[in-house]
């Protein structure tokens, strides 16, 4: 596959979710001044795994600044099921609280989908209750995952109309290859989605118009898998060895996508990232789904946030 003659224009998830959590500031202030709803986040952790600990405290930090109330609810390594499922049966009943998001991975001890399927479907900012997964499917109004949410905010900021395109997505997870083919799929795309076991996977990816990677390898995709000119969405997040020979035996790595972004920079007309694509665009989105519940579960119509 020919390079083209310009790099590949840079999607910017960092500056677009920055400008997505003024727009649910906004917003929020004038649905507590209108109708005296603040909305409320409450974020459950169990443990003390550290990359845990700085994304609960970013997205504090983040709730606060967009006029949010933020609980944070610090459990022990130690604690059981029942407490942490007592726990969300409380903060289910609290009408403070608008989105409840326990924090993964949970210690070994507890079952994730026993504890996610207690959430309360209206309250499950991260879109992963069986419900909400239902009510995409079908179309109806539901929380949609974070992340393939941030990823259809960037497509439709850079392409405006996506219908007819063809959309490939690498990955069938729950989490984000299935959600993103519902919501473009809804977008009027015409959508495939490719995984592991897809016979000549390279070229079904080279029939995409929008290319999503969401399959957890780093830089699997190469630059000719990719349609000249086509948009690539690049969900990966995957530590790997340092570029520097001397930094790398010391211990020290870098994150790269799943996409290996130097080839595909010379083919795809644009391309998020890795970092500074669609990771940033994760909290954003949570705010937008907390706001968005506040204003559903008070029967009042939110606001659109797209830019």
């Amino acid at each position: 596959m020919s390079a083209q003659s310009t790099p590949a224009t840079l999607i910017d998830g960092k500056a677009f979710s920055a400008a997505l959590v003024e727009r649910v500031g906004a917003a929020v202030a004038r649905l507590e001044a209108a109708h005296g709803v603040k909305p409320g986040l409450a974020v459950v952790i169990v443990g003390e795994d550290p990359a845990s600990q700085i994304y609960v405290r970013n997205k504090g930090e983040t709730t606060l600044r967009a006029g949010m109330r933020s609980d944070t609810h610090r459990l022990a390594e130690s604690t059981r099921q029942d407490e942490l499922l007592a726990l969300i049966a409380q903060l289910n009943a609290d009408e403070g609280i608008h989105g409840i998001l326990v924090q993964l991975p949970l210690p070994a001890h507890i079952d994730a989908t026993v504890v996610l399927d207690a959430i309360s479907p209206d309250k499950d900012v991260d879109g992963f209750h069986v419900v909400n997964a239902g009510r995409l499917a079908v179309g109806l109004p539901g929380l949609v995952p974070c992340t393939p949410l941030g990823c259809l905010m960037l497509l439709k900021d850079q392409l405006g109309d996506l219908s007819g395109l063809n959309a490939v997505i690498v990955g069938r997870s729950n989490i984000v290859g299935k959600p993103m083919a519902q919501l473009l799929l809804a977008e009027s795309c015409t959508v495939a989605i490719a995984h592991s076991r897809t016979r000549d996977l390279p070229e079904v990816c080279r029939r995409a118009d929008i290319l999503v990677a969401a399959v957890g390898r780093p830089e699997m995709i190469k630059g000719d898998w990719i349609k000249p000119g086509a948009t690539v969405i690049d969900v990966g997040i995957n530590r790997v060895p340092s570029a520097d020979p001397v930094k790398a035996a010391e211990g020290k790595t870098r994150v790269v996508g799943d996409v290996a972004f130097k080839e595909a920079v010379e083919v795809a007309g644009r391309i998020t990232p890795v970092p500074g694509g669609v990771g940033p665009m994760t909290i954003a989105c949570l705010l937008a789904n907390t706001y968005s519940a506040a204003c559903r579960l008070n029967n009042i119509q939110p606001e659109p946030l797209d830019a």
